[in-house]
């Protein structure tokens, strides 16, 4: 089992990332009054069980399950689960257990940030891309104009990292998660990501004896990260490389209907080029793009998409300052760097890669 430690100002908490750990879940869940266990369809469907079994015998608990994916996080279901809470008892002693994805962390974190000014919630997550969103403490729900605009800054109480989870992962999920490892590797580490890129030769190879290793140097780089600016007043923002487009193409698409990897990775290229041009990063972009094609990333963006309805979109993105995209760009692999971009020269690049 591995093991990171979290420190942040207004809580620290431990990572513990492996096979067959839900026993560290079992010990903790002691000192609360009841549990509400928050999941979606799919994951209720295929390891409700795992938990259950892992609740002490003398706690009382419930389960509000979701829809799966994005569809979780909206206001509707938001208000579904307060009122499901008040409903069965929830008090200050309780807690959450968020078990799922990152759109369930999200929600089920926001619901425990929200709920008489603030539960216990402990992170239990299921997939790849959790690795990024579980730990950090960013929860919320999405507004149909932007990713991500309602929530709150809220550190859960433990993750369990149980990767016997990620086993049961389809294809598509795998490529969403392992893209914010490659932004964690391109945002701190030259070497992460030349191993990344010399080991992993197929979408299918990402799930192997090295992942565990693979999600706790992720979830390292961000643990630094977060430990400086808890509240992304400046250096936590790095985390966003690739986001402001990436954000901006799954709420074009209408969220869920692309992944966030998916947005992401079309994200970083975008960042990349914008890189290139504007702070001198040098870096062998052909590999790079030949590499996330063989994983089957698609990377371009559709040609009927148009520049200014995307640009409207990316206006919103919480880096923004007076109405105006700023970017997380790369100086080099470890060095990223904040960048107001002009519009003639972000509708360049964004049609160079379309």
């Amino acid at each position: 089992m591995e093991k990171v430690a979290i420190f942040t100002d207004s809580k620290n908490y431990e990572v513990f990332i492996g096979e067959d750990i839900l026993d560290s879940l079992h010990m903790r869940l002691n000192k609360y009054s009841k549990v509400l266990l928050v999941t979606d369809e799919t994951v209720n469907r295929l390891h409700l069980n795992t938990i259950i079994d892992s609740i002490p015998e003398r706690i009382d608990y419930e389960i509000y399950t979701t829809p799966s994916g994005e569809k979780a996080k909206t206001f509707k279901v938001y208000e579904d689960c307060i009122s499901f809470a008040l409903k069965v008892g929830l008090d200050r002693k309780s807690v959450i257990l968020a078990f799922g994805g990152g759109a369930i962390g999200d929600l089920a974190g926001f619901v425990a940030a929200t709920y008489m000014r603030g539960i216990a919630f402990i992170q239990i997550p299921t997939t790849i891309l959790a690795h990024d969103s579980a730990v950090g403490g960013k929860v919320g729900i999405n507004h149909p104009l932007g990713k991500n605009m309602v929530g709150a800054f809220y550190q859960p109480d433990i993750v369990i990292y149980n990767t016997n989870y990620l086993n049961t992962l389809p294809v598509r999920q795998i490529k969403s998660g392992f893209a914010e490892v490659v932004k964690h590797a391109l945002i701190a580490d030259v070497n992460f990501l030349n191993e990344l890129m010399n080991h992993v030769q197929s979408i299918e190879e990402v799930i192997s004896d090295k992942l565990p290793t693979y999600l706790k140097r992720g979830i390292e780089v961000k643990a630094k990260i977060v430990g400086l600016d808890e509240r992304e007043s400046g250096v936590r923002a790095y985390l966003n490389f690739g986001h402001t487009l990436g954000h901006a193409l799954e709420a074009h698409a209408g969220f869920g209907n692309l992944t966030h990897g998916e947005g992401v990775m079309c994200g970083m290229v975008y960042a990349l080029l914008l890189s290139k041009k504007l702070v001198g990063l040098e870096f062998d972009l052909d590999s790079f793009i030949n590499w996330i094609e063989r994983l089957g990333y698609q990377w371009k963006i559709p040609s009927s998409t148009q520049f200014d309805t995307i640009y409207e979109l990316m206006k919103r993105d919480k880096k923004s300052v007076a109405n105006k995209p700023v970017f997380v760009l790369l100086k080099s692999i470890g060095e990223p760097v904040l960048t107001a971009v002009d519009v003639p020269v972000l509708r360049e690049t964004f049609y160079m890669m379309s």
